[in-house]
């Protein structure tokens, strides 16, 4: 991992892998303001004081924080690719339904859009390739799996992953203290609705 200055007032962690960046985030978390990347940490703050906060810190494991919050997402698992996805993966649709459900998710980090999390930890059996040719259209809410993401739509947008279900669950509300529902550490468990 490589210490390296982002401006006046914070440094970022750079790391060889995403389960890297999620163990220096969980360890730091909440000894500095911390964000959440790929593979990156951003911490903000005074330069000097967060490289000695890194130096007599050691990451832990991925989703160990013990104040992670955990949200249930119900999800009507309809969507247009969940037959594709079940072909993808060699499993029924009902099995695919379950694989997602079964296994808690963890927000990696966000992007993309406001309120887009993308999320990881779930079965193995569900990492499928987005679509060859992307929608131009995605609806709110919509559940999809990209390689070994998998996340939900909070708005209307263009989009290229597997679509298998839908929520009615905001994902971002510029009018909640936290407008992002799903926030980097986070569980996320789906619900069949």
């Amino acid at each position: 991992m490589n210490v390296r200055p982002c401006g006046d007032r914070a440094v970022v962690l750079d790391c060889t892998s995403l389960e890297e960046a999620q163990g220096w985030f969980a360890a730091l978390h909440g000894q500095a303001e911390v964000v959440l990347g790929a593979r990156t940490v951003l911490l903000r703050g005074e330069p000097s004081a967060l490289r000695a906060l890194v130096e007599r810190t050691t990451p832990v494991a991925p989703g160990s924080r013990p104040d992670a919050t955990v949200v249930e997402i119900p999800v009507a698992y309809d969507g247009p690719d969940l037959d594709d996805v079940a072909r993808l993966t060699g499993l029924g649709t009902d099995e695919v339904v379950t694989a997602h459900t079964a296994t808690p998710w963890t927000v990696a980090f966000g992007g993309f859009a406001p309120g887009f999390a993308y999320l990881v930890g779930g079965d193995p059996r569900l990492a499928v390739p987005r679509r060859s040719s992307p929608r131009t259209s995605v609806p709110s809410g919509s559940v999809g799996l990209a390689g070994e993401f998998s996340g939900v739509y909070p708005r209307s947008s263009p989009g290229g992953w597997q679509l298998i279900g839908r929520t009615p669950v905001t994902m971002w509300d510029s009018g909640r203290p936290e407008p992002a529902l799903l926030t980097a550490g986070a569980t996320v468990r789906f619900v069949a609705a």
